[in-house]
């Protein structure tokens, strides 16, 4: 999974899966899911993104493998 934020949009794209999409739908105002072939989830956008708390990042009990800052 990768976090890239955009300042020039104000979005905050969460990428959950290595590869293109084919499909973005709205699913909430200022929120779109990308989908794979397969149709699978494989990114999420988020706008207007300064309006949440993305300076941290806290995760619970998840089975990271590796943890990358850069």
């Amino acid at each position: 999974m990768k976090l890239h934020y955009y300042p020039e949009t104000d979005s905050l794209y969460i990428e959950l899966k290595a590869g293109a999409s084919v499909e973005t739908r709205e699913i909430a105002e200022g929120i779109n899911a990308d989908f794979g072939s397969a149709g699978e989830v494989v990114g999420l956008d988020i706008d207007h993104a300064a309006r949440l708390d993305i300076g941290t990042l806290e995760t619970i009990d998840l089975p990271l493998g590796t943890l990358r800052a850069a």
